[in-house]
């Protein structure tokens, strides 16, 4: 697959909700790996039992609340797009805050793996564990 660089006036014009469709992933990836890096000997089932400590839109909506003194502007701006945007499916285990929050919190993991910034991906990612873990 060929790698292009998305540019800030494309990303800009990105649907909210596509962000958050691959934030999730993204976000998923990293936990994933995390947890194994954690807990090499854990069965399958107990690293998804785990996951979902991270990545439930409960946790999600707690580590965008933590991060949102160092989200830059353009996150700020991607964030409220993504928690505001209207959504056709409701949340299943979630208040609708919660999950609002968190897709928002997607978008910006989205958005930040697209702008190709690898570094703050996993500096966002990092900070977004220790808040579930630690706040």
């Amino acid at each position: 697959m060929e790698e292009k660089i998305i540019k800030e006036s494309e990303l800009a014009r990105i649907s909210p909700l596509t962000l958050a469709y691959l934030g999730d992933t993204v976000y998923e990836s990293y936990i994933r790996e995390y947890l194994i890096k954690r807990n090499i000997f854990l069965k399958i089932n107990d690293l998804h039992k785990s996951a979902i400590k991270y990545v439930s839109a409960h946790a999600q909506s707690k580590a965008i609340k933590g991060l949102e003194d160092i989200l830059t502007e353009e996150e700020t701006t991607i964030f409220k797009r993504g928690r505001n945007h209207k959504k056709n499916t409701a949340a299943k285990n979630a208040s609708v805050i919660d999950y609002r929050h968190a897709t928002g919190f997607e978008a910006v993991i989205g958005y930040v793996y697209l702008k190709g910034d690898i570094d703050r991906l996993d500096y966002l990612v990092e900070e977004s564990i220790d808040i579930i873990e630690n706040r």
